[in-house]
């Protein structure tokens, strides 16, 4: 199974923060049979292979399994549902989308009030998400509270299909990308031994992360992730974030994270030798879960690599194939140096 199988299975699934279980289950049943697993009370998933020879070092790959989305808060009068967001989610992307509700995987729309009987003045500006409503065809309030209740989920509808030469477009991206590349790692015998942490609550604060690497105790750290990518017509260069096509990004800080120095002169070094195309971020932004892994205990040199991705958070992510297949070699090539530095 390729990286890219693994990634049309995971991207389809509903796991919102908080709600990842089904991805869980997934991923559990991707395993290869040499891995053994655990499920802590928080719902990550701890998976270990015994490598060919034993390292020095202990080093994990952690990549997180839940996506943004939204959370049932209330019933209108005419049957549509209030909702919140869980995680960051640009109201802007949202209206019209259709969404799947509950356990039972309800259809819905997200529906705003028509243009005509908005202000002129409203019409230019994105809908604060306190007025976006989920419309599942209920006739009131009573109709849809027998399908649906405060708390369930809400989920963005997007299937995972190939775009123009080399592009994959798909919901959920940010991570089901890093949780595949974990799972190639594992699909092959290491050459050391390999924990990887699919953990959760990552688009709420990093909560999964902190709670699955404070058990671990690992010596080194690396986070599998996606980033945004702002290589769009107008956008200055300098403010592009990272482009599609040029390679896995290492950062050297994020709002969450400086990274050591040496881990990322290490990361390019590495790719420089292995001729892979390499990119670091050009802005200090965003955040992953390294920010809570590296101050885990007494503190884990943690780094990250992310696959640059357009239209993070939306129901349609679109990342490159090279710059997928690059991610997972940098990936073990540099597990493998970590393991006996």
């Amino acid at each position: 199974m390729t990286v890219l199988d693994i990634i049309q299975i995971l991207s389809p699934m509903n796991g919102i923060s908080g709600r990842e279980n089904r991805v869980c289950d997934s991923i559990i049943s991707l395993l290869p049979a040499e891995c053994s697993y655990t499920v802590d009370a928080l719902g990550n998933l701890h998976v270990f292979r015994q490598g060919r020879r034993p390292s020095k070092n202990k080093v994990i790959c952690s990549a997180h399994m839940d996506e943004v989305g939204m959370i049932v808060t209330g019933i209108a009068p005419d049957g549509r549902l209030y909702i919140s967001p869980v995680g960051g989610i640009d109201a802007r992307v949202i209206p019209g989308r259709r969404v799947q509700v509950g356990d039972q995987n309800l259809s819905g729309v997200i529906g705003i009030e028509p243009a005509c009987f908005s202000p002129a003045a409203e019409r230019k500006n994105a809908m604060p998400m306190d007025q976006i409503l989920v419309d599942i065809g209920a006739k009131d309030r009573a109709d849809a509270a027998q399908y649906v209740a405060p708390g369930d989920s809400v989920h963005f509808i997007g299937t995972c299909t190939s775009l123009g030469n080399g592009g994959i477009k798909g919901k959920a991206l940010d991570d089901r990308v890093g949780c595949a590349i974990a799972l190639s790692l594992l699909q092959k015998q290491p050459a050391y031994d390999l924990t990887c942490m699919f953990v959760v609550q990552e688009e709420v604060g990093l909560r999964g992360a902190k709670a699955a690497a404070f058990s671990e105790e690992p010596d080194f750290a690396i986070v599998l992730e996606t980033t945004t990518a702002c290589d769009l017509f107008g956008i200055p260069e300098h403010e592009q974030v990272c482009q599609l096509g040029k390679g896995p990004v290492v950062s050297f800080m994020d709002r969450s994270t400086i990274y050591p120095q040496a881990l990322y002169r290490l990361a390019f070094q590495t790719a420089q030798e292995a001729g892979i195309p390499c990119q670091t971020k050009t802005l200090v932004a965003g955040g992953n879960d390294a920010g809570a892994i590296t101050q885990s205990r007494g503190g884990v040199p943690t780094l990250a690599i992310s696959l640059p991705c357009r239209y993070l958070h939306s129901p349609s992510c679109l990342i490159r194939q090279d710059d997928l297949d690059n991610s997972c070699r940098l990936a073990e090539l540099l597990f493998d140096k970590l393991a006996v530095l």
